[in-house]
């Protein structure tokens, strides 16, 4: 069996494809875990970003946003992707057809990877949507000679799991009020401060947390060091 790596785009008259065609520099990207939407927004031109904010969908279940001064999120409960008929998950359904996050959507196209293990399943999908008028573009279709775990993401589990609920706490207030921005929006003092943390505690927290996960990802960068460029290096030659 051939598995193929495909990446391909559609378009929906869904609420962020009509807006991305609107705003030309905004691009959407989309994760879900099932249960929850991450939606994070990326605005090229400072002129559309207020424009964009006032006009984005905030569906009754927004949990959280956090927004800058070129992007921002919001975090959804209840998942889009398994209701919406406006849904490549509910095209794939039962074929066997792996979709890989993030979703992104810009100029109103909405363009997905997906690891196909049968190509006749691909077919379908496209059946299944020219059926319905769903307009269809592929970019790329080529054998997949890789290993599925290259090309998943690490799991929240294995990621997160050795973090305490404090220390996430502290990576997440960190990130809102641009701690991880370049150049710096805030430095550890005055987010401590402002969100009526001691200092020391907030501090260790965060420096915990960054160890934590930094650690966890280590195995994996030096993987994409030795798998990427290593044969860089080696065409070079």
């Amino acid at each position: 069996m051939t598995l193929h790596d495909i990446r391909f785009k559609v378009m929906f008259n869904d609420e962020y494809s009509i807006l991305t065609r609107k705003f030309p520099s905004m691009k959407v990207f989309f994760w879900c875990n099932n249960e929850y939407d991450v939606i994070e927004i990326f605005v090229d031109n400072p002129d559309d970003y207020q424009a964009i904010i006032e006009q984005i969908p905030h569906p009754c279940s927004l949990v959280e946003e956090i927004s800058d001064e070129d992007r921002f999120h919001l975090v959804i409960k209840n998942c889009s992707c398994c209701k919406d008929e406006n849904s490549v998950d509910k095209f794939v359904g039962d074929l066997n057809i792996l979709l890989i996050s993030p979703v992104k959507i810009e100029n109103g196209w909405e363009e997905h990877h997906a690891i196909v293990f049968e190509h006749k399943d691909f077919e379908e999908l496209v059946a299944r949507l020219e059926k319905k008028d769903v307009a269809l573009k592929i970019l790329r279709k080529v054998p997949f000679s890789g290993t599925i775990a290259s090309i998943v993401p690490l799991t929240r589990s294995t990621l997160f799991s050795v973090l305490t609920e404090k220390q996430v706490g502290a990576l997440l207030t960190a990130h809102k009020n641009g701690y991880y921005r370049l150049p710096r929006k805030a430095d550890i003092k005055t987010i401590a401060f402002k969100h009526k943390i001691p200092r020391t505690t907030f501090q260790e927290h965060l420096r915990k947390a960054e160890c934590k996960v930094i650690s966890t990802l280590i195995p994996q960068i030096q993987l994409f060091n030795q798998s990427t460029f290593k044969k860089r290096k080696n065409k070079k030659l």
